[in-house]
């Protein structure tokens, strides 16, 4: 069974490379440019884990990850910011974050972390940079 993966981000052009990415890996990619519709698809089809955007439009990543981890707790998520805000970082991992990345990102690194997360699923931990 493939391993569901949802990307949150309002930027189209990130949204696309990391739906190529992630879909050459052998993940099923769903992507949310909102925290409405990216909260939908958490309902609707429960990822494995969430490439989250921490600012946002309208709902900000915190609180779109506090509804995802309400909805379901088992759920892994990845913040991503543009932002070096480690107040809204340390909140992301307290309420649950397994790890962030820093924009813009290495796409290597980004691709290892996912498949670690999702590959080893007894890995509950991992260092974000």
């Amino acid at each position: 069974m493939k391993k569901k993966l949802l990307i949150v981000d309002d930027q189209n052009g990130i949204r696309i490379l990391l739906m190529e990415v992630f879909s050459s890996e052998g993940y099923e990619t769903y992507q949310a440019s909102n925290g409405k519709l990216a909260l939908e698809i958490v309902k609707s089809v429960s990822p494995d884990l969430v490439l989250l955007d921490m600012k946002i439009p309208g709902m900000d990543g915190l609180d779109i990850l506090k509804h995802i981890k309400q909805i379901d707790s088992s759920i892994k998520v990845i913040m991503m910011t543009a932002y070096g805000e480690l107040d809204m970082i340390k909140e992301a991992t307290d309420l649950g974050a397994v790890m962030h990345f820093t924009k813009p990102f290495d796409i290597d690194e980004l691709r290892a972390a996912v498949n670690n997360q999702l590959r080893n699923t007894d890995n509950e931990y991992a260092v974000g940079s």
